[in-house]
């Protein structure tokens, strides 16, 4: 019994390093006191190299989600029903564990865990998505 809750632990430690842990409590959408994202079109080949090292550890390296991780990103109505400036408000601030919205309870850290990402940073990485259906 205490090798399998010390094998559980474990595994969430790795898991929550690998999103980039973080302690943030995230809010649900951008609010009007979010500044401004980065505007244009961004880059999404850029955006898919910044995503296969910061978000594909939950996301999946095919943006599908990992169960019980991250949700699938493509198709979903989250990603196609915002603009890029409000994704990117979204990405800088993550979504906390207790958020409404999260159905996981798995925390995504603002900017993926990654605080050297600047805003066209995320701007590229919501290009990349976008551009996946």
């Amino acid at each position: 019994m205490r090798i399998t809750r010390l094998i559980a632990a474990t595994a969430m430690v790795v898991l929550i390093a690998g999103c980039g842990g973080g302690s943030s409590g995230g809010t649900t959408t951008p609010t009007s006191t979010t500044p401004p994202a980065a505007s244009g079109g961004g880059d999404s080949a850029a955006g898919s190299v910044v995503y296969s090292k910061t978000c594909a550890s939950c996301h999946g390296p095919d943006a599908g989600g990992l169960k019980g991780l991250g949700k699938a990103l493509t198709g979903s109505a989250f990603m196609t029903d915002q603009s890029s400036d409000d994704l990117v408000a979204f990405l800088k601030v993550g979504r906390g564990p207790s958020d409404p919205d999260n159905t996981t309870g798995i925390q995504m850290p603002p900017r993926g865990g990654n605080p050297a990402l600047g805003d066209d940073d995320l701007l590229d990485v919501v290009a990349y998505l976008k551009g996946l259906g």
